[in-house]
């Protein structure tokens, strides 16, 4: 199952994590979220006409909601509802753009975004003449190239550096379609996220009856050893990507 894909035209791609961004020939070392002089030189970079920009799993963090049953009627409702449980799960402050995704039957997931900062990056690039077309958790657009292509269930995790040799990230299970979804905000050595991260959450899913038969990692350039074969993935950025 392939989340939240685009479709047919050419996009500019612009990759942003709070180490670095990289757009078109540009890679700049970040220590944070970047300015709008450092972003607007990166969109002068990209060609002119719509852009797709994928960013670190902690500036759009995302919640696999298994408990929907029912959703309001309208779009205003139907936003407003996310909003409340995307709040609800990430116990995150301050107003949140979400998306919402169906996944299964009353299986969503909801990907936000703080609201000033999208609306700040939504008219910066409208002005340049780099519209965005996409905002995209960079978890998501690994996703989107790993599941749909795998027919044996597996997990994914999307890791950033984060100093010292830790990482924050996401772990992303899928069977038929997405079936859990972790994100750690506090850093860890890959050792840390190997023994209390990825093994309970492999346990967990074989009692479900949903073992993982292979392991992803981006963004950690060594793995220890274990019985789930682990795979280390590090496909090159992309400067166009097909909407």
């Amino acid at each position: 199952m392939s989340l939240l894909s685009l479709g047919a035209r050419q996009a500019g791609v612009l990759w942003l994590e709070p180490n670095r961004l990289r757009a078109g020939n540009q890679h700049r070392v970040l220590e944070g979220l970047p300015t709008e002089d450092q972003l607007a030189q990166a969109l002068s970079s990209l060609p002119q006409g719509p852009s797709l920009w994928i960013l670190d799993d902690l500036w759009a963090p995302a919640a696999l909601l298994r408990d929907i049953v029912e959703i309001p009627s309208g779009p205003e409702a139907q936003d407003a509802f996310f909003r409340w449980r995307f709040a609800q799960a990430t116990a995150l402050e301050g107003e949140h753009a979400v998306q919402a995704l169906q996944v299964d039957a009353g299986v969503w997931l909801l990907a936000g975004l703080p609201q000033d900062l999208r609306d700040a990056w939504l008219a910066l690039a409208l002005r340049l003449g780099r519209p965005i077309h996409g905002l995209v958790p960079r978890w998501v657009w690994l996703y989107n190239r790993l599941a749909p292509s795998r027919e044996a269930p597996g997990i994914l995790l999307s890791l950033c550096p984060a100093g010292g040799g830790r990482f924050t990230g996401t772990l992303a299970a899928w069977g038929r379609s997405l079936t859990l979804l972790r994100q750690w905000r506090e850093p860890a050595e890959v050792e840390i996220w190997h023994a209390e991260r990825l093994l309970p959450t492999v346990a967990f899913l074989q009692r479900e009856g949903r073992g993982p038969q292979d392991l992803w990692i981006w963004g950690a350039s060594k793995w220890p050893e274990s019985a789930l074969p682990s795979h280390l993935i590090q496909p090159e950025i992309p400067s166009t990507e097909a909407l």
